[in-house]
């Protein structure tokens, strides 16, 4: 195997330390360093938050793990019609914003939700709602952990070998006994990797924790966090930075899994699993189940969004009397908020996806040197912790820098924390096709007079293109619903589309809230529908909506 060229090894490693590497030694250094972390541990509102976050976290994966298991057993297992489009669905609750989802459950639940009210279904005058608490931040963050449960069995799928199947059906088991004997325990690893996603996911999860909890006060660790860190003070950047090495002790059981679950996928087989048909009255059974399930957690919030956006006030039944447009057209108008939102969110994703598709093609060349590939873990690392850990490490770095201080609050330190939390995301799929590239073209070229550069762009560029834009797809998607991190790190004038839903709702402005989280929503099918198109010049599985 050829050598990496040392220059770049040296651009790959610089990158990957700056966007790893340091900003997670910064976090370790302030949180150890002048008994904060200790401080932190002996702080009773800490421990109190950090439980809530392990209960929550641990309820939403063993409800993702069910949800996800019972999805996949349907749509990738067995034969149903139009599986295609279920499974989209099936995976949009992933997509979709954390915090406009918890909206639209807010919306849909409690004696004000102008939806209830229109059908005549809302409880008394007074009767809390149901969602705020830890039940419903359980059963939302169980519903939005599903699709990576599912997505996660999905990917052991592709590598099962059917052979193993159709021995099971040769010995006359049935297509159950077949399922449940060689299939599942074959994809057991991917229930357990998914479940720890999932755990993950929840454990930072700030958009559903500050909407849903703050009302019951029922605070996680993740809010704690950003109360200490929003009061100010000489002491509160050192006191997060000690909660965020809380939460990320509180993740490290679940990243441990997922690591072992990794080495524990089945072999690849000659033969592709083929999902088993079922009787036509247990399919048609099967579907309603489904297609019910989906309903209930993607149109009924839908629905509840938009009556309460097109009411004058929560509480006001929708009619047409009642109906009204003004909260999109506040929304909309010159000099509102969310139009800097928009370009805020829109800038910053875009901006993320092209630096780190930029970045993963010298990265993902040079991953065969082993400090770049120890950097190259270090990414990983700050991708699967959760989000807050990531801002607080951001902030730790930037603010060490020279300058750094004019930095804090503006989208530069946005920009930065992005590049960090979602180095990874751009890299996977640019380090797969790097190692399916063939050595012997770039030794002809070198033998040829061609540089380095000429060698990046006349020969890895076009290979790997479709990878690296497979990455920055993926960085542009995730990114554009952020909030956790942007919560944290925002300044005046730099709102993302996430925190201003937030702040809406929480200063008692729901139906504009609700308005702006229907734009955008829009403007996520619009980024959708945009990769959709790019789809068939992707690889293989890039989109988690097109296996």
């Amino acid at each position: 195997m050829p050598a990496v060229p040392r220059a770049l090894a040296a651009c790959a490693l610089l990158w990957l330390l700056g966007v790893g590497a340091l900003p997670l030694g910064r976090l370790l250094a302030e949180a150890a360093g002048g008994g904060l972390l200790a401080a932190a541990l002996a702080d009773p509102a800490a421990w109190r938050a950090a439980g809530r976050s392990l209960r929550v976290a641990l309820g939403a994966a063993l409800l993702a793990t069910l949800l996800g298991g019972l999805l996949a057993w349907a749509l990738l297992l067995r034969g149903l019609p139009g599986r295609g489009a279920l499974l989209f669905a099936a995976i949009l609750p992933a997509l979709v914003p954390p915090q406009v989802m918890a909206l639209g459950w807010i919306q849909a639940a409690g004696p004000a939700s102008p939806l209830l009210l229109a059908l005549g279904l809302a409880p008394p005058i007074g009767t809390p709602n149901p969602v705020h608490g830890p039940t419903g931040m359980v059963a939302l963050l169980g519903v939005q952990g599903a699709p990576l449960v599912l997505l996660s069995v999905a990917a052991l799928l592709r590598r099962l070998p059917g052979e193993a199947v159709l021995a099971a059906r040769g010995c006359g088991a049935t297509p159950e006994a077949a399922l449940r004997l060689v299939v599942w325990p074959l994809l057991a690893p991917g229930l357990l990797a998914g479940a720890g996603l999932a755990y993950v996911a929840a454990l930072g999860n700030f958009g559903v924790g500050a909407l849903l909890g703050i009302p019951a006060r029922y605070t996680v660790l993740s809010v704690h966090l950003w109360q200490v860190l929003s009061a100010g003070g000489p002491a509160a950047l050192g006191q997060a930075a000690a909660l965020a090495l809380l939460l990320a002790g509180l993740a490290a059981p679940a990243l441990l899994v997922q690591a072992l679950a990794a080495r524990r996928g089945p072999a690849a087989g000659r033969l592709p699993f083929a999902p088993m048909a079922l009787p036509r009255g247990a399919a048609a059974a099967l579907l309603c189940g489904v297609t019910a399930y989906l309903a209930l957690v993607l149109l009924v919030p839908l629905a509840a969004l938009l009556a309460a956006a097109l009411v004058p006030a929560i509480g006001m039944e929708l009619s047409a009397e009642t109906l009204t447009a003004r909260h999109f057209a506040a929304a909309l108008a010159p000099g509102a908020h969310t139009a800097a939102a928009f370009g805020n969110s829109l800038l910053l994703s875009l901006g993320a996806a092209l630096l780190l598709a930029a970045a993963a093609l010298p990265a993902a060349l040079a991953l065969r040197a082993p400090p770049v590939r120890v950097a190259g873990a270090a990414s990983d690392l700050s991708y699967a912790l959760p989000g807050a850990c990531t801002a607080v490490a951001a902030i730790l770095l930037v603010l060490s820098l020279p300058g750094g201080v004019a930095l804090y609050g503006g989208l530069g330190l946005i920009l930065f924390a992005y590049l960090v939390r979602f180095q990874a995301l751009a890299l996977r799929p640019a380090a797969a096709a790097a190692a399916r590239l063939d050595p012997l073209l770039d030794q002809a070229a070198r033998g040829m007079g061609a540089g380095l550069a000429r060698r990046l762009l006349a020969i890895h560029l076009p290979a790997l293109a479709p990878a690296l834009a497979a990455g920055g797809i993926l960085v542009a998607l995730t990114a554009v619903n952020e909030v956790t991190v942007s919560a944290l790190l925002h300044g005046p004038g730099t709102q993302t589309l996430g925190v201003l839903v937030f702040g809406l709702q929480e200063s008692g402005q729901s139906p504009l809230a609700s308005a702006v989280s229907l734009l955008a929503l829009g403007l996520m099918a619009g980024l959708m529908a945009l990769a959709g198109l790019l789809a068939r010049r992707l690889p293989p599985g890039t989109l988690p909506w097109r296996p």
